[in-house]
This record gives C-alpha cells, structure tokens and sequence, in this order.
C-alpha cells in the first residue's frame, strides 16, 4: 500500500479544513489529484508529508503509520514537486547540481560531486528529456524546463512516492504538452514511483492516471477509477455549475455550459 488515509479531519481553530478523508492507493497506480483552488489539496499533500498532523483519523504511507515512524526518514521516500521550490534554489547555479541537491535534500550542494551523482543526474535529465540544459545556469531555463529539472531533482533520491503538485502552472500550451509527455514516459518506466498528479485542470489527466480523487471543500466527492469521474453529470455536480465535458483521444476538456437565454 502506497497511501492509506483513513477517516483523516484536521481543524484549524473553528475552520475545518479536511473533513473524514479516505483515501487508498495502492502501489503500482498513479492517481490524479483534482481539485479548485481552496479544496484541502495543499493540506491534505501536507498531511500525506507528515508536516501536518490529522486531528482525527490515521494515516498510512508506504506501509509504515504516522505516529511509529521516524518521519524524517520517511520523507526521503517521497519527492514532492512544487512550482513554489523554484523560488528557493539558487539562480546561478548549474543546473546539473540542481538535479543532484535532490539527493540530499539541500538547497546548494555542500559535498564534492561524486561520478555517480553526475551519472545519475543525466540518466534522469536524459529520461525528462532537459540533457541540453547540462551546465546552464539554472535562471536561464524556461519555466517548462525548470520544472523538468525539479521532477529530475526528485527523482534522484529514488522515491517511491511522487508527487507533482500543479507542475503546469504558468507553462504555455506547448511548454504544458512537452512536460506532460515527459511526464507520460516517466510512467512507463519499470522503475517509476507511484505518481499523485494534482490538478484543476481535467485535461492534464492522462490516461496513465487511471484513478482520480475529487476533492471538494476538504471532503471527497468522487474517488475511484477516473474514465467514471470524468463525465459531463459527475463534473457538473462537482464544479456546481454545468459543464460542456469534451473528449479528445483520452483526455477531457471541461468548459463551461453556455448560458440559456
């Protein structure tokens, strides 16, 4: 078992920001995360990384329960993806030693680079497709490039947990479809770590994400296998608005429903 939420509340003085959350992964699925902005998914990932603590409920990640786990060790096991990291490495550093800091879990590297870092690091520049950005300084990347070397930086402590916290935020509609087909092949790798994706967007869902959990006001709506989530009644009710759901090859595309009169 991957992730095992059970029952899992946390309340914050009178605002109750996660409300009896289930939720199961078990290992070899990806899943998408999906969700508004202010639906709990911040918290409950946060929850999931043990820097908050349920104030009911128990929580399970990677086999090991929180409360009988050295959490520290335990976060070495997950790699957490986030645009807002980007703002705290070092502009100039290169961006091979931006990879290997994942390593680490360091902001700067502090140790002389051993071959096998640099030998990694391009295995996983060369696997998300970022190899002709070797030796740039980190600040000349683009923002789609950049989040490319983080998903590497992850991957360098070998999680078996990833997750990818919006990565598409700000990309342009081409820089998006080249993450997402990195991100795609990254899925098929035999040595891929289960992958949460989380989302407000549908049509980032791929189909490797084969199960979703909808996320609402910090309770689940729907959670189960996404071609079932991802229809036009289901969407409707959980946006509480009508939605016009379009497929294209596997992917959804959700607007909203044209106003009558």
């Amino acid at each position: 078992m991957i992730i095992d939420i059970q029952h899992v509340t946390w309340k914050r003085e009178s605002l109750t920001l996660l409300n009896d959350v289930s939720w199961r992964v078990n290992k070899g699925e990806h899943w998408a995360l999906l969700g508004l902005n202010g639906s709990g998914k911040t918290t409950l990932l946060n929850m999931i990384t043990g820097y908050l603590w349920p104030t009911e409920g128990n929580i399970s990640v990677l086999g090991h329960e929180y409360g009988s786990v050295d959490l520290r060790e335990l976060r070495k096991s997950i790699g957490w993806v986030s645009s807002s990291l980007q703002e705290k490495l070092y502009a100039s550093d290169r961006t091979q030693y931006v990879v290997i800091s994942g390593k680490h879990a360091t902001i700067g590297l502090y140790d002389k680079l051993a071959d096998e870092d640099l030998n990694q690091a391009m295995h996983w520049m060369q696997t998300l497709g970022c190899q002709h950005l070797w030796d740039r300084e980190y600040r000349t990347c683009s923002q789609g490039e950049k989040q490319k070397l983080l998903i590497a930086r992850a991957l360098m402590a070998n999680p078996q947990l990833l997750i990818l916290d919006e990565p598409c935020n700000g990309l342009d509609l081409f820089s998006r479809e080249r993450l997402l087909d990195s991100i795609s092949e990254l899925t098929a790798r035999s040595d891929s770590p289960s992958l949460i994706y989380v989302t407000h967007h549908t049509e980032e869902i791929l189909p490797v994400f084969s199960h979703s959990l909808l996320l609402r006001r910090g309770e689940v709506f729907g959670c189960g296998l996404t071609a079932d989530l991802m229809t036009q009644d289901v969407l409707s009710d959980f946006f509480e608005a009508p939605v016009e759901v379009d497929q294209h090859g596997e992917r959804v595309y959700v607007r909203a429903a044209a106003s009558k009169g």
